[in-house]
This record gives structure tokens, sequence and C-alpha cells, in this order.
């Protein structure tokens, strides 16, 4: 399959340098965002989910009203809504869309923020639980009667639905940096997510996620790994944006703090495995392989995907064509000036990319 681009929605204009910018959902800002990514030649957007953030599943469904290409990659946390219902939803919103939704499981890292919503069970567990839902969906969407399934988080008889995805089966994808998530990753996922760590430890990531592929007998899943670019017309002007972000970056977590409606970057280490390692990776040096650059993760204590490729938009499309040479074929890239990084993304970067891909197979063919 192709190399394609992922985004991330931003529902307002609020920033990792900026937070008080925004809270909730503006549509008119929400509408403009999916339209530029659409118009720009992203693929997939990420309908990022939290308990406290706009309703993702709504927000999905906005994106495809205002679209007509971009695919949502709606993030799911199992465990909020019982999988019969969700299966339901997924497959109205494939509907109603023409095949765009992908979905992206999200097992949880934080005891505290799962237990916001109710969630008292370990970490192993909702891995485990994770492994039950998606087959769950499956199997509902995949019926052609009434299905019933007796497991160890959910049990129910006779269900049956109405309405199947447009697609064959809907993409479901699942990421971490755990041997759990590899695990489910492995013998569940069409996708994997990685955030962006050195190609030597992304390459290790990618063999254990397709060593449980392989052991299950089922096809290896696509490699998504994440970034937040930093680019300028040279690769001295984009250094010197890169300390300016960082500066930014860092008073916007002084504000933060000073504003409890807000969530705060963590002082304490990190519960996620997936945080632990970028934090490992950035003490043991600011910068990696040809552009990886990590002080930002140290600045927001690695609360998600925050390591940065950082050059002129041919340096950063090289390094990114680096993780596709590893094995990686959906590339997350989004800014820390969301909107208008991801519009200078989509005329700067990805055309190279795509350019270097098209004349890799003209070689090949």
């Amino acid at each position: 399959m192709p190399v394609e681009f992922i985004s991330a929605i931003h529902p307002n204009r609020a920033s990792d340098g900026e937070p008080v910018l925004g809270l909730g959902i503006d549509p008119d800002h929400t509408r403009k965002f999916a339209r530029a990514l659409d118009d720009g030649g992203f693929d997939y957007t990420l309908v990022a989910y939290h308990s406290s953030s706009p309703d993702a599943l709504q927000l999905a469904q906005f994106v495809v009203n205002h679209t007509e290409r971009l695919k949502p990659m709606l993030a799911h946390r199992p465990g909020v809504i019982f999988p019969t219902h969700a299966a339901r939803a997924f497959a109205t919103l494939d509907r109603i869309s023409k095949g765009r939704l992908a979905v992206h499981i999200i097992s949880g890292g934080s005891d505290e923020e799962q237990r916001r919503e109710g969630d008292y069970l370990s970490k192993s567990e909702r891995y485990a639980r994770s492994d039950e839902y998606i087959q769950i969906l499956r199997k509902v969407w995949s019926a052609d009667g009434p299905v019933s399934h007796e497991g160890a988080h959910y049990r129910f008889e006779g269900f049956s639905s109405q309405v199947t995805p447009y697609q064959t089966t809907i993409p479901v994808s699942v990421g971490g940096s755990s041997q759990d998530a590899y695990r489910v990753g492995g013998q569940q996922g069409d996708i994997f997510g990685l955030w962006g760590e050195p190609l030597k430890e992304t390459a290790e990531q990618i063999a254990s996620v397709n060593a449980y592929a392989d052991e299950a007998g089922r096809p290896r899943p696509r490699i998504w790994v994440s970034f937040r670019p930093i680019i300028a017309p040279t690769d001295e002007l984009a250094w010197e944006k890169a300390h300016r972000i960082l500066g930014q970056v860092k008073a916007g977590h002084t504000e933060r703090a000073k504003n409890t409606h807000y969530p705060v970057f963590g002082t304490g280490r990190p519960a996620n495995v997936g945080s632990q390692r970028l934090l490992d990776v950035a003490a043991r040096g600011d910068l990696h392989d040809r552009a990886l650059w990590t002080p930002l993760a140290t600045a927001t204590n690695a609360s998600g995907s925050t390591t940065a490729l950082v050059g002129s938009p041919e340096t950063v499309a090289k390094a990114l064509l680096d993780y596709v040479d590893i094995g990686c074929e959906l590339l997350s890239i989004r800014g820390w000036d969301p909107l208008n990084d991801a519009i200078d993304y989509a005329r700067f970067v990805l055309p190279l990319v795509r350019q270097e891909l098209a004349h890799r197979a003209q070689t090949a063919a």
C-alpha cells in the first residue's frame, strides 16, 4: 500500500505554546482546519480522545461532513461505551463517509485519566479488554445474523445490526510501546502506532510487533509513526525557530499551571511506557539521527507525541523517508502552530516525500 500522511484535527486555536487561546470546540476553526488538511493532500486526520475534550465521534462526523477525501482516524477508548453500540456507530459513520473511517483503539496509559470516566482496571487488564473489544467489533461487522458473545469483559446474546461498514471491514489501529501493546497490536491491529523515536529503537519496536503478528499467522500491521516537525526555508532558520518554540512551550507550561481549566503537563515520571521511552531518549542527547530533536519531549514531560524533526523541508522530507526505509507506511506530522504548520507541511514537505517515492517506484519498474 502507498505511504500515507496523517495530521490531527484541532477543534480550537489552542496550542502547546498558547494553551489559553481556546477551549472546547470552535466550529468555524475546526471546519477551516479540516478543509486545509483535505485541500493540502493529507490522507488521514487523527481525531483524538480525552475525558475532557469534545466528543471524538461527533468531531469525526463533522470532519466527514466538511471534507471530500480526508479520512478520520477516530481515537476510541474501550470501556466508555459497550462494543456492540460502538460497532454500530462506527459502521454508520463508515457508511455516511463512503468508507473513509479508521478506528484507533486507546487502551489508556494513565490510571488517573482512566478513572475520570470510571475505569479502574489495571493497564494489563485494559489491554486484554481492548483485545476482546476489537474481536467483538469485527464479529459484529462481519456477521450475517445475530451475534452472541461471552468473554472476560463482555457478555451479550442475539445482537444484530442493520448497518454494516461500507468497507469490507473498518481498519483498526492499536498503539503503544509496552509488551501488552505489541501483543495486542500484532495479533489484532491492521495499523500500529508509534511515537517518533530514533531509527534504531523504532526498528526494534516494529520487529516486536511483527513477531506477534507472525506468531498469530496474520498480516503484519501497517506502521504509523508520529512526529512534530519544525520547518523553515533553511536548516539554520529551522533551528532558530525550534529554540523559539521550545521557549514558548515552556512558558505555556507555566501558564497552564496558573489555570486549573487547562491540563498541566505532569512533573513526575509518566506511567505510560511510550512517554518513559521518549524521556529516556531525550536524556541520552538532544539530537538523534538526521534531524530528530528531543528537548520538547522533556519540556512537556513527553505528554504525547512530542519529538520534532527539525530542518528545511528537504531535510525533514529525507528524515521521514529514513523511517519509510525501515518499514513505516503512515507518517503522522502535526505542528506546534497546528493550522499554519499543517498548511506549510502540505505545501513544502508532502510533495517532496511523494516525489521521491514516485521516483523510486519508477526506477524499480
